[in-house]
């Protein structure tokens, strides 16, 4: 075994063990605990998650950026190619069964969504062309107090996205063509497909935050309804397989009385271990990545963006990933004998190719190079953010950090990332676990946020926060008394005159 092997080896086991007994546990915990904390705000303002992506933006700056604009740089994140293999992948390894978990683990996910996504907004700051920077190193900085931990957070999101997952999107980018050219790694395409995306994505970065929220509003609402579309054509082509196919997915789910029998058991552990894994890592829910996109809105109180995110999350999850999972599972119950002898992208094209012919396999084939494209533009997003914490000023910095990470995903067009994988997958965790404990001590501001807002919403009012309506609220940047002009005259008038507490303002 070379030292290359014996490495991957290594931290794939590092990996294996974090993610199966240490974050799991962490992310249901956190998602069960702020679920009744916010009694089920995921589910009690489902309505006003529609509402509140169409707020305009209210500050002025052409590089300020709207709620819809940042919902579509965290979906573009999320929604990439794990949402068609991954998927796939679950129900290979644990069955039909992991469908349900998926889903069960995004609804309780997006309690802690919208903790993170409120305390990014909370703890935001403004640059000076008006645009806004925030998330996880943001609010440990400002709320715990400790910057050292901040750039600990900042370092290892960097690692993560800008290097190891780019580089992971930009290979599956570029293999996505070996059905078309089996041998394009050797024939030079890969790298000339890696050069077009280095271009692709430098076309973005360089335009800043603005552009990248145009670039992903328009990329991923069109793969998204295109990938929605066909897994309706299937569903419909199919329907008289439907009910077998819940059939053998809630049966899969519920199967308890097999736990105790030997491995039909275990094959229900395993269908709730994938699919809880599943759900919580293809959303994100938690992880500390989102809240960097939803600090950037520009919106009149925190909890609006808080709850855009969450439904970022049911986007991923419930919609996305189920186009997945359908797609799979009736093929699965069609031929199961050949079904259960595949994984990830085989299943999913073998799926769509029995359900739509071959032209679904090209449709696939752009799909994921269209979902890894916007999640370069995502993830990158994410990095830049970050790297802006660490060097708030080195304009210098930020020009060879770009660089950096459009080497990244050239290296990765061209190369295998097993060992960049496991070790993103690594980064991740220990970033998540920070993230994890951090919102489980602040998350008391962001529930006194939802108890503001759910007041003013009570009274029919447009809600806008101050900061100064919460005692004790660590200093923040933003949410003052001279911020109030940027909500314009109806909301702050409304406010002023019946949010405002005159006596405890000190204004009488």
């Amino acid at each position: 075994m070379d030292i290359n092997e014996w490495l991957i080896e290594l931290t794939g086991n590092i990996d294996g063990f974090m993610y199966t007994y240490i974050l799991l546990i962490l992310l249901v915990v956190t998602g069960v605990y702020f679920t009744i904390r916010t009694k089920c705000v995921q589910i009690r303002y489902l309505k006003d998650m529609f509402r509140q992506v169409t707020e305009k933006k209210h500050v002025d700056g052409e590089k300020s950026i709207s709620s819809f604009q940042a919902l579509m740089v965290s979906t573009a994140s999320r929604v990439g190619t794990g949402n068609i293999a991954g998927v796939a992948t679950a129900i290979a390894l644990g069955g039909p069964g992991a469908v349900f978990w998926m889903w069960l683990m995004a609804i309780v996910g997006a309690a802690s969504a919208f903790i993170e996504s409120t305390l990014a907004q909370i703890w935001k700051i403004r640059g000076k062309e008006g645009e806004f920077r925030g998330g996880p190193a943001y609010y440990i900085e400002k709320a715990l107090g400790h910057r050292w931990l901040g750039i600990l957070f900042a370092v290892l999101l960097i690692l993560c996205y800008a290097f190891g997952f780019n580089g992971l999107q930009a290979y599956n980018a570029c293999s996505a063509l070996e059905y078309y050219v089996p041998d394009y790694n050797e024939n030079g395409l890969a790298m000339i497909v890696g050069l077009l995306l280095v271009l692709m994505t430098a076309t973005v970065i360089f335009g800043g935050q603005k552009r990248i929220s145009v670039i992903t509003s328009i990329v991923v609402p069109v793969m998204a309804l295109a990938y929605i579309a066909i897994a309706l054509w299937t569903t419909i082509s199919n329907i008289a397989w439907l009910p077998a196919a819940f059939a053998v997915l809630f049966e899969s789910a519920f199967d308890f009385e097999s736990i105790f029998g030997g491995f039909a058991g275990s094959v229900v552990m395993l269908g709730i271990q994938y699919g809880v894994a599943r759900g919580l890592f293809s959303n994100e829910a938690g992880m500390g990545s989102a809240p960097n996109a939803a600090a950037t809105a520009s919106v009149s109180h925190p909890v609006k963006q808080g709850l855009v995110q969450s439904l970022s999350v049911y986007i991923d999850t419930i919609l996305i990933c189920t186009c997945s999972a359908i797609m799979v599972l009736i093929f699965y119950v069609q031929d199961p004998a050949v079904a259960v002898g595949l994984n990830g992208m085989p299943l999913i094209q073998m799926a769509v190719n029995n359900s739509v012919g071959v032209a679904g396999i090209h449709f696939i084939t752009f799909a994921i190079f269209a979902f890894a494209y916007s999640s370069l533009i995502g993830n990158y997003f994410y990095a830049e953010s970050n790297f802006r914490f660490i060097f708030p000023e080195s304009k210098k910095g930020l020009f060879a950090f770009r660089i950096a990470c459009l080497a990244a995903i050239l290296y990765g067009a061209v190369n295998s990332f097993d060992l960049a994988w496991n070790l993103a997958d690594i980064f991740m965790g220990f970033m998540a676990i920070v993230n994890l404990i951090a919102i489980l001590i602040l998350g008391k501001w962001a529930l006194l946020a939802l108890d503001d807002y759910s007041k003013q919403r009570n009274r029919g009012l447009d809600p806008v926060f101050l900061a100064s309506s919460i005692p004790g609220l660590p200093k923040t940047d933003c949410w003052h008394e001279e911020h109030l002009k940027d909500f314009g005259s109806g909301p702050m008038k409304e406010y002023l005159e019946e949010s405002v507490d005159m006596d405890f303002a000190g204004l009488k």
